[in-house]
């Protein structure tokens, strides 16, 4: 394995100290998927170095005049303080001629807004849930194809930012009210989409043009409060005292009914053809009640913190830790040397 010069690109405020020692789950949480793959890329051999960026793009031309990296380990989730802002600073690295890991930033802004992207899933015949568009200061008017229950989500916002229980919504007053609530607090566009009564499903994709899916996973909920439903709202994903409180647990998805495993394979791998995505992600899918699989969103790029799902469903299909790290590199420089049409 040919050791590389690696420049570990993340927020400036996720940048992790150099030992973690004593420090408890809480205060390691915010950062521990940079603090994981720069650890295991340091581990691996790879002369590895780690700049923290916000909003300046001339420390990562300098940083990149300076160090020359192989490839860029891309971690960062915003730019200027927005998600939709990385896909142009890959295409700053692309212009540079230099190689980056993960999603390439078509995919990435294709991805990054869900209408537009499940525009693109429906025209590909790929069962996503009945949904509509609500942009900021329009009147709110539910399309007659559209049946309750909904759940409004922001259009642009990913990692169930902004989703709670009250997301899911069954008149017109709640939906008003919801999509309101985004509008104002978010300050971004709302989505309504069918509400799916069913299970929270999973499934890792790694490749650029030969694809790996990794195994279903699923989100199971064993305590969840009276009248909750099983959706991995804001607190569910990233409040650990909560995930404790009502046992959430993620494991490989088990009783699926007959050739489901296959078939959610098949409709991951034509999704994330249909947006042209390389690298990795993640996709979300809704299984119903009757067996039928509904893809939610594409993640491109998601978290790869040991014990998060995508590591943890590689581990699965025994893809170490390591291999899947090394992996990843490999992609983005096979991705930086083919030709772009």
């Amino acid at each position: 394995m040919r050791k590389l010069r690696v420049l570990a690109l993340m927020l400036e405020d996720f940048v992790p100290p150099p030992s973690i020692e004593g420090m408890s789950e809480d205060q390691l949480a915010p950062f521990k998927t940079e603090y994981d793959v720069v650890a295991m890329l340091r581990e691996l051999g790879h002369d590895t170095c780690v700049l923290g960026v916000a909003d300046d793009l001339g420390i990562v031309r300098e940083t990149l005049q300076a160090i020359k990296p192989d490839i860029v380990f891309n971690l960062l989730e915003e730019f200027r303080g927005v998600g939709s802002y990385v896909p142009y600073l890959l295409g700053y690295l692309e212009l540079m001629g230099v190689a980056y890991t993960g999603c390439n930033p078509q995919g990435l802004l294709l991805a990054t807004h869900k209408g537009l992207s499940k525009k693109i899933f429906r025209h590909h015949r790929i069962p996503v849930p009945n949904f509509a568009l609500f942009p900021k200061k329009r009147a709110v008017r539910r399309p007659r194809h559209l049946s309750y229950p909904l759940i409004v989500k922001s259009a642009t916002e990913h990692g169930s930012v902004g989703i709670a229980q009250a997301s899911v919504v069954r008149d017109e007053e709640k939906l008003r009210d919801r999509i309101a609530y985004l509008h104002e607090e978010l300050h971004t566009d709302a989505i309504a989409e069918e509400y799916i009564e069913g299970r929270e499903l999973y499934i890792g994709v790694l490749g650029n043009s030969r694809l790996q899916t990794l195994p279903v996973w699923e989100m199971h909920f064993h305590d969840l409060p009276e009248g909750s439903l099983p959706i991995a709202t804001e607190k569910v994903k990233w409040d650990r005292r909560y995930q404790q409180k009502i046992k959430v647990k993620t494991a490989a998805a088990g009783d699926l009914p007959d050739g489901s495993a296959r078939l959610i394979e098949r409709i991951c791998r034509r999704a994330y053809r249909a947006v042209g995505q390389t690298g990795y992600a993640r996709m979300d899918l809704r299984l119903s009640n009757e067996g039928k699989a509904y893809l939610i969103e594409s993640n491109p790029n998601p978290q790869l913190a040991r014990g998060e799902d995508f590591a943890e469903s590689a581990q699965h299909q025994s893809l170490k830790y390591d291999q899947l790290i090394q992996r990843i590199l490999n992609l983005g420089l096979q991705y930086h040397r083919s030709p772009k049409v």
